[in-house]
């Protein structure tokens, strides 16, 4: 009798995805044929691995773009964050008053529009951009990683021009500070 090496569940169920990848799937075939669709999910996969690598901290990945743009740029008022983010009022609000909550950032009137806030980054919300920092590149890195160098180059060089050509058509365009 024959030497039957048993497999364990992970061998198989590698086995399963490496042949259920072969089989035709009419819906993988159509949603995989839409760059928005394809645009989208590997938004939610790069939320994945940020949550992954940078869980210690609760920081959401649009409260780490508040709060890079923050320091970058001390005391912008709410306006000018949600356009350098793309984000609507009500959710640059919304992040920028959750910041503050933590300790992260202060907000303040605009001496010179008593109608918007402004905002700036704390030293404790700079710690924290610190300590996040290898996280963050650790995610954008993992995200990246199945292309070659090279690749990878052309694909954020193709993925800004895109964004910038189509930049108009977003409900929240995004403007340079």
């Amino acid at each position: 009798m024959p030497d039957v090496q048993k497999k364990t569940t992970s061998q198989k169920r590698v086995a399963t995805q490496k042949t259920d990848s072969k089989i035709f799937d009419p819906a993988k075939q159509v949603l995989w044929s839409r760059p928005g669709y394809l645009v989208r999910r590997l938004n939610q996969i790069h939320y994945a691995m940020f949550y992954e690598e940078c869980k210690t901290q609760n920081v959401t990945p649009v409260q780490y773009g508040v709060l890079t743009a923050l320091s970058l740029s001390p005391w912008l008022d709410q306006t000018a964050i949600g356009m350098e983010l793309g984000l609507d009022r009500t959710t640059t609000a919304d992040v920028v008053k959750r910041l503050q909550e933590r300790g992260l950032v202060e907000r303040r009137t605009n001496p010179n529009d008593k109608r918007s806030r402004q905002a700036v980054i704390t030293q404790e919300g700079l710690r924290i951009m610190g300590l996040l920092q290898e996280g963050m590149a650790r995610a954008q890195q993992r995200l990246l990683e199945p292309l070659s160098t090279r690749n990878q180059e052309i694909f954020m060089k193709l993925l800004s021009t895109l964004v910038e050509a189509n930049n108009q058509y977003s409900r929240t365009t995004l403007k340079p500070m």
